[in-house]
């Protein structure tokens, strides 16, 4: 698909959603099926403006458990349909790594083979630091030295010149101002136009802002998941820096989905709404603040839409009280 037809078909697809526009002021149901990302505002990410529905594509190259060495792949048209679905309902935030793959199949491979040439809105943010083999082994996690190696490896899969936003994935609590100020040496030659910190402190912010400016902060989060978060989420903010959740529907589940039971009170707050449990997940978080960036991810095309459509989802006062009781349980 080439970005012009992209572009056409977005503009058809923002026609639809206008019209959609008058018939969700009378209902705080999410549509799975004239409802765009833009619906949930936009946020900077310096220079770029994303809108805050994004997709995450750990779940593309497999289906089942993700980040095992012996997942089985993904179909590979319907990856690729999911992929160019998600651009034509607006989504202009794609999350992806290098070691997010399955045999046969690696995410930022089929981003470059569905969306290159890509839409000029279009922002890729990936992850370096963890390492797998060919086979899909864990390796430890790259050094200071290793990491233009997966900058470059990265550059190369999705077919770029520069990286949009490049994530360090910390692994524990201990410095990492070596290996962010080796990231902040590419940044400063062109390769990455923005750097962001994945699975860390507060502290780890404060020492990556004193090398180079941070536009994200990735870290595991979500109605009931680490609630110890939300004075981070909150400084986050006040700092103009996104928070972007991971695993906000899987909690638990975190690499192997969803679990398929769900709590009262989400099911009680979904039902209100006509909406799935994992709509109101999604929604929670991004009730979280303007700054919040929610990247649910799916192979599955009717997932997609649903995951999108929860951008609309506006829970009241009252829905938030209930999911925020079961969110301070940790449960």
């Amino acid at each position: 698909m080439t970005a012009q037809k992209i572009t056409a078909e977005r503009a058809a697809e923002t026609t639809t959603t206008t019209a959609a526009t008058t018939t969700a002021a009378t209902s705080t149901a999410p549509t799975t099926t004239t409802t765009a990302a833009p619906a949930a505002g936009t946020w900077q990410l310096g220079d770029l403006t994303v809108n805050r529905i994004g997709f995450g594509a750990m779940r593309l190259p497999q289906t089942g458990e993700a980040l095992i060495a012996d997942a089985v792949p993904r179909d590979r048209d319907t990856a690729i349909r999911v992929l160019r679905r998600a651009v034509e309902l607006g989504v202009n935030h794609i999350d992806t790594a290098a070691f997010y793959f399955s045999p046969l199949r690696s995410a930022n491979e089929l981003i470059n083979r569905a969306l290159a040439p890509y839409p000029e809105d279009l922002v890729i943010t990936t992850k370096v630091g963890p390492r797998r083999n060919p086979s899909g082994e864990w390796l430890p996690h790259a050094t200071s030295q290793q990491l233009r190696g997966q900058v470059e490896e990265n550059l190369r899969q999705l077919g770029r010149d520069h990286l949009d936003v490049v994530n360090l994935r910390v692994l524990g609590t201990g410095s990492i101002a070596e290996r962010f100020g080796a990231l902040a040496e590419l940044r400063d030659a062109g390769l990455i136009r923005h750097l962001g910190i994945s699975n860390v402190t507060p502290d780890h912010l404060t020492e990556a802002r004193a090398i180079a400016p941070v536009v994200c902060v990735q870290n595991m989060y979500g109605v009931g998941v680490r609630p110890d978060q939300d004075a981070f989420v909150r400084s986050c903010g006040e700092q103009g820096i996104a928070f972007v959740p991971f695993y906000a529907v899987a909690a638990s589940g975190r690499e192997t989905g969803a679990s398929g039971t769900e709590h009262p009170e989400v099911l009680a707050v979904a039902g209100a709404h006509g909406a799935s449990p994992a709509q109101v997940r999604i929604a929670w978080t991004l009730h979280r603040g303007s700054h919040v960036l929610a990247i649910p991810g799916t192979g599955d095309p009717d997932h997609l839409a649903s995951n999108v459509a929860a951008g609309e989802l506006r829970l009241s006062e009252d829905d938030l009280a209930v999911l925020d009781s079961l969110h301070q349980r940790g449960v």
